[in-house]
């Protein structure tokens, strides 16, 4: 009975001894596995911070020789332009050199032909503002903080630079009308005389435009009747400010703006379905010959505009013309 319980005992010892033995063996292999797991998880952020870097490192601003910094995108450029006929396309190519003489000796529009083309101000800047390697061009009066506008050469797009004649992308704000039209119209001529006026003026000014020299004050005419305008869609915005406040003093009077570009509105004007073109151009010479009158009512410039991610703060005049007739297609091409 002894020699039997001895034997047992011993036999339990080396059972648990065994069962001791798997559990550190256990106990061992998951430690090591935990430690690879920490390793690799290390790695892994490692790699990771590497890659951050470098990508950081990609983005940031690049140093030049004499220590100037300048951040570009390396990507093709989306051009962006408004429809052949915009006042505003018209002043553009002619101011950056855009337009340029063709081989029978002619002035020729030279717009790249795989620009993107909007029919409006406001659909210009939504496809800038939708496109982080879109550029385009839109009135200042209509920029807003949806987009960012370069500095072309140097000299920024504002009210005080445009007057200084500083910054080049300027033009006038017209309306056009045939004379005899327009005097048998009382409601359309009491709207020009408005336009003209202290009142109308302070409203271009009060909205970013920039002022002409005033007629002195304005003393509502208690007229009735209805004026037509139609033209382009830059001009359009002020004058709709204009028509409002003109029709708070005269009451009687129904106004129909129609904003389709300045080409269909000198058109309209020259053909007589409207009362009052609008133009964000000067007139040519043959538009005048076709019997109609123009005044300037303001003076506006012309924001080159890029998306809010484009880290570019700076354009020439000379790569503007370059980016829309081809000859510089990405950004990294750019000085």
């Amino acid at each position: 009975m002894t020699t039997k319980k001895i034997t047992l005992s011993a036999a339990a010892l080396l059972m648990v001894a065994a069962l001791a033995g798997c559990s550190g063996n256990t106990s061992s292999t998951s430690s090591s596995a935990a430690d690879n797991s920490s390793a690799a998880g290390a790695d892994s952020s490692a790699a990771d911070n590497s890659s951050a870097a470098g990508a950081d490192s990609s983005a940031a601003d690049s140093t030049a020789a004499d220590g100037t910094t300048a951040s570009k995108l390396d990507t093709d450029i989306t051009v962006v332009s408004r429809e052949d006929g915009s006042g505003t396309r018209g002043a553009f190519v002619e101011l950056m050199g855009i337009e340029q003489k063709n081989e029978s000796g002619e002035k020729e529009d030279m717009t790249r032909g795989d620009a993107e083309i909007s029919n409006s101000t406001n659909g210009v800047m939504m496809s800038v503002a939708g496109n982080v390697d879109a550029i385009g061009y839109i009135s200042l009066g209509s920029l807003n903080d949806t987009v960012k506008a370069l500095d072309v050469n140097g000299v920024e797009c504002s009210v005080d630079d445009i007057k200084s004649g500083d910054y080049v992308v300027a033009r006038p704000f017209n309306v056009c009308y045939q004379q005899a039209k327009l005097d048998g119209n009382a409601a359309a001529k009491d709207l020009i005389s408005f336009i003209e006026s202290d009142d109308g003026q302070k409203i271009i000014s009060d909205n970013g435009y920039i002022s002409i020299e005033s007629k002195g004050a304005y003393t509502p005419s208690g007229v009735s009747g209805a004026i037509s305008l139609n033209g382009s869609t830059s001009v359009g915005p002020i004058m709709e400010k204009l028509c409002e406040a003109y029709k708070n003093l005269n009451p009687d009077v129904s106004i129909d703006i129609q904003q389709t570009g300045s080409g269909a509105g000198i058109t309209s004007a020259t053909e007589g379905t409207c009362d009052i073109g609008m133009s964000s151009r000067e007139l040519k010479q043959e538009e005048l010959d076709a019997g109609l009158t123009e005044m300037k009512i303001a003076d506006d410039g012309i924001a080159v505009i890029v998306n809010l991610e484009n880290p570019i703060e700076n354009i020439t005049s000379d790569e503007i013309m370059k980016i829309y007739t081809g000859e510089i297609n990405n950004w990294s091409e750019l000085g």
